[in-house]
């Protein structure tokens, strides 16, 4: 009767759940836990109990199973097994008897025991232990406890002192809890909460698991950890099964550990409310009455059991939501083919929308039908139209499936659309599913073609993995000029995001543009020109521009390619690196409608991302925040690559959110675009957390993460400084951590490169980082002078982020010269903008000292530290050596001891006791 052991540790994010449930205790001297099955309610009770025990307390711990609960005393006897000895010894003979009686028989009858003296026994044994010292009495899985042992231990406790304390921990389920009538009346109760899609992808690092996972298992498992780990766990052997890597869009396999879990959270719930709960689980959209339409009159109150369960969420409208998406799959791979066809009988006989009618009709039935294969096609057709391309897949492979064999004519068409469908929705999983179909068939060279191209276009970022399906789909295409191209455009794409070579995407762009213009294509040549502008820009090409132009003249009514390798996008793309902030929201609000309407979700996501950093970069954090949210939500629910959603995520949260928020996304951004081989995000996560790093002091941290960033773009072949503009980044780490020199060196050629190509946002981030070397350096009156100027001139531009960022800039370096009014004019000006802007943690920067930190004082004394001599005063004034400091922030003990010496100078102090107290005063 203890816990289980061996099971995974799923104690992420409980930090403050263990604080709630310290403070119940402290304040009541009771405390329930709840939660559903696999929520951490034993972690969080581990945790809270090894807590008290460094604090010398005695820790009594009952941790019943599911056979206890028939019993009777076999819980009491446990916790009574568990007493030391020597707490027995006061007890009067009767009590003594009645202890060794159900610690010797605890499965023995009843019958003949003095059940008096048993409580008595109880109850003095809790008060010979809180004699000696505070008493914690620990009771995990409580709803198993058996009765006998809830009657005699709910006696017990009302006559304890307030010296012991209880905490219950039990499984949230249908019926009334057991802690409540165990701990008395009024016993706070804190509930365990799912865990957020940031702690998801924590637990799932923490286990070796992929984090371009974490979005999909957070959704599916409700922010269940043990659901999630399950998860985690099936799809990491489904992938090793297939001898590939599991796609971030694959469906999620409950089976084996995930469907026990999963049924172990059903079981919460009555019999004839899961039978309700599998209609609803059927259903695309489930509601209350469409329930009752499909023969469950009481689902109203059967689905308001399975709510206490934990299971569902009614909504005020009737709509129906389950809390984890595995638990409506586990509940239909449960039901068996009988159970699930009549379900779909009588849900077509109950929904108001016909394509849903149809899509049940078909899966009521698992044989041929030519005419309902037919109505399957056409109800496709209509969801194509709507922009529902998933669901538009999902019925072209019914309507396949429904296809009698003579018809294979037709049949192979409908796998064919159904494969380009899943291709434009993402879906990888029923794109390769209509592609094996394909190629399993008589299928021409074209068709073969066309669901290849499919599997490519689902796999988002992900096209390091599809070497074989792009060999494939070249020889095959041999001989047809249109579908060369459409195979080398891919091929463009990949040897930009996967192999980080634009010289070679360049090249297969221009392959496809000729290839395109002899099969007479004119849409594929306009993504090829595209993808050569692209490119150019890139490369720093002075003729990108014109290449874009005529693409731009080329028609390209609707793009079969997608929005985001259209012209029309990149021509925004261009106008966001030129800093035609203006322009480019313009645009993007005319194509925000357009894409929604084709129901490409990476087109939306894309334009959501450019959305995002117009805003921020225009000062608009509240309203790029928004556009973050929804391109995660997006991500999420379309199963896209997410590495791009959390570096957009983390730029949000750098701008407008929390620093600490920002590291979160942009590690998880790193980590994914690491697995997926997506060169391209990967640099710009990198970027993200170099730009938190940097913000919040960590400059050693910075210069190696920006480091890597150069790097990349340096393999990347990247000229261009104004798409992802880190120079001035890493500039800023550089003299941050005392190397005004390698700075000035990294500036200078990079200055020298915007100016030629006419970045003027650039020089000007440049001549920021210029102008701090120039303080490093010892020249204050013209950093000042600079930083006035670029201050001004990233007005002009209508970059007031930028600005406030100089500002701050200009504030460190008045101050570092003692002048103390100019400074704090800065900070103020700095503090304005970042305001206006919604720049929460960049505001909190901009905080004015307090009263008295003036020129003068100890305060304004230590003010006059680099960044780089802060950190190492506050290490050595911690006591670290100067080996260890060196260590800590990378630099060579030479350095530390000559850096030390300045510090020391400049504060007047003469040992390392003397800086202690200096930087205290600070």
């Amino acid at each position: 009767m203890v816990a289980a052991t061996g099971h995974a540790d799923t104690s992420v994010g409980h930090g403050e759940l263990i604080k709630a449930v310290d403070r119940a205790l402290t304040t009541h001297g009771r405390a329930l836990l709840t939660g559903p099955a696999g929520a951490g309610k034993t972690e969080v009770v581990r945790a809270v109990a090894a807590a008290a025990e460094s604090r010398r307390e005695t820790v009594l711990c009952l941790a019943p199973e599911a056979a206890d609960q028939w019993i009777p005393e076999a819980s009491a006897a446990a916790l009574l097994a568990s007493v030391p000895a020597a707490a027995l010894e006061q007890l009067s003979g009767p009590q003594r008897t009645a202890i060794a009686l159900l610690r010797r028989e605890a499965d023995a009858p009843r019958a003949g025991r003095d059940h008096v003296a048993l409580r008595l026994a109880v109850v003095e044994v809790l008060r010979t232990l809180a004699a000696r010292q505070p008493v914690l009495l620990v009771i995990d899985n409580a709803q198993w406890l058996d009765a006998e042992s809830t009657d005699l231990l709910r006696f017990a406790l009302r006559l304890t002192p307030p010296r012991v304390r209880v905490l219950a921990a039990e499984r949230v389920q249908g019926g009334a809890p057991v802690g409540e009538p165990l701990c008395g009346p009024g016993v706070p109760a804190v509930r365990v909460p799912p865990l957020g899609a940031d702690e998801v992808a924590e637990l799932l690092l923490r286990h070796g698991l992929p984090a371009r996972l974490a979005g999909r298992i957070h959704q599916a498992s409700g922010g269940n950890p043990r659901l999630a780990l399950a998860l985690g766990h099936s799809l990491a052997e489904a992938a090793e099964a297939r001898d590939s890597n599991a796609h971030h869009a694959d469906p999620l396999p409950v089976s084996g550990q995930a469907r026990e879990v999963a049924r172990r959270l059903l079981a919460g719930a009555p019999a004839q409310a899961r039978r309700t709960l599998l209609l609803a689980a059927l259903a695309s959209r489930p509601t209350i009455s469409l329930l009752r339409r499909a023969g469950r009159p009481d689902a109203e109150a059967e689905l308001a059991e399975a709510e206490r369960a934990a299971l569902v969420r009614v909504g005020e409208d009737g709509t129906v939501e389950f809390t984890a998406g595995a638990l409506p799959t586990a509940l239909a791979a449960d039901a068996g083919w009988p159970e699930r066809a009549a379900g779909h009988a009588a849900l077509a006989a109950a929904v108001d929308d016909p394509v849903q009618a149809v899509r049940h009709r078909a899966l009521a039935v698992d044989t041929p039908d030519p005419l309902l294969a037919a109505e399957i096609t056409e109800a496709a057709a209509v969801c194509r139209s709507r922009g529902q391309r998933a669901l538009a897949a999902e019925l072209g492979l019914l309507a396949a499936e429904r296809t009698p064999s003579s018809l294979a004519g037709e049949e192979l068409a409908r796998l064919v659309t159904a494969a380009e469908d899943a291709g434009w929705a993402g879906r990888a999983d029923l794109a390769r599913r209509a592609t094996r179909a394909v190629l399993a068939r008589d299928a021409s060279p074209a068709d073969r073609v066309r669901a290849r191209l499919a599997v490519i276009d689902a796999a988002g970022q992900a096209l390091g993995a599809l070497d074989e399906t792009f060999a494939y789909a070249m020889d095959e295409a041999a001989g047809d000029p249109a579908l060369q191209a459409a195979v080398q455009l891919r091929v463009a794409w990949k040897h930009n995001l996967s192999d980080g070579d634009p010289v070679r995407s360049r090249d297969a762009a221009a392959e496809a543009g000729t290839l395109a213009a002899l099969g007479g294509d004119q849409t594929a040549e306009a993504m090829a020109l595209t993808v050569r502008a692209r490119m150019g820009r890139i490369l720093g090409d002075a003729g990108a521009e014109e290449i874009l132009a005529e693409a731009l003249a080329l028609p390209a009514p609707r793009v079969p390619l997608g929005m985001r390798n259209a012209p029309q996008y990149l021509a925004v793309r261009h106008a966001l690196f030129d800093d035609r902030l203006d322009d480019a929201r313009r645009q993007l609000m005319v194509l925000l409608p357009a894409v929604r309407r084709t129901g490409s979700a990476e087109d939306v996501f894309e334009v959501l991302r450019s959305l995002t950093e117009v805003e921020l970069r225009s000062g608009r954090c509240e309203s790029a925040s928004a556009h973050a949210r929804r391109a995660l939500e997006l991500t999420i629910e379309a199963g896209l690559s997410p590495g791009p959603a959390w570096y957009v995520a983390a730029m949000a949260e750098t701008m407008g959110g929390s620093f600490a928020r920002a590291e979160g996304y942009a590690r998880r951004g790193i980590q994914a675009s690491q697995e997926e081989q997506d060169q391209v995000f990967l640099s710009r996560s990198l970027h993200a957390l170099g730009l938190v790093e940097l913000a919040t002091g960590e400059a050693a941290k910075a210069v190696a993460t920006l480091r890597r960033v150069a790097d990349l773009e340096a393999a990347q072949q990247v000229v261009d400084p104004s798409i992802l503009r880190w120079h001035g980044e890493l500039a800023e780490a550089l003299i941050a951590a005392d190397a005004p020199g390698e700075a000035a060196e990294l500036i200078e050629p990079v200055r020298t490169v915007a100016l030629g190509l006419g970045r003027t946002g650039v020089v000007a981030a440049l001549d920021r980082a210029g102008a701090l070397c120039l303080s490093a350096q010892g020249d204050a009156d013209a950093a000042v002078r600079l930083l006035e100027d670029t201050a001004q001139r990233f007005e002009a531009l209508g970059l007031p982020l930028e600005r406030g960022r100089t500002l701050l800039a200009l504030a460190r370096v008045e101050r570092r010269r003692r002048r103390r009014a100019p400074a704090r004019a800065a900070l103020r000006a700095a503090a304005e903008v970042f305001e206006r802007a919604g720049a929460g943690p960049w505001s909190e920067l901009a905080r004015e000292p307090a009263p008295g930190d003036g020129a003068g004082s100890p305060a304004s004394a230590a003010a006059a530290l680099t960044d780089a001599e802060s950190r190492l005063a506050l290490l050595v004034s911690q006591g670290a050596s100067n080996q260890e400091a060196a260590a800590k922030l990378f630099l060579s003990v030479k350095t530390v001891e000559a850096r030390l010496t300045r510090i020391y100078q400049k504060l007047d102090v003469r040992s390392r006791a003397q800086l202690a107290t200096a930087l205290r005063t600070r």
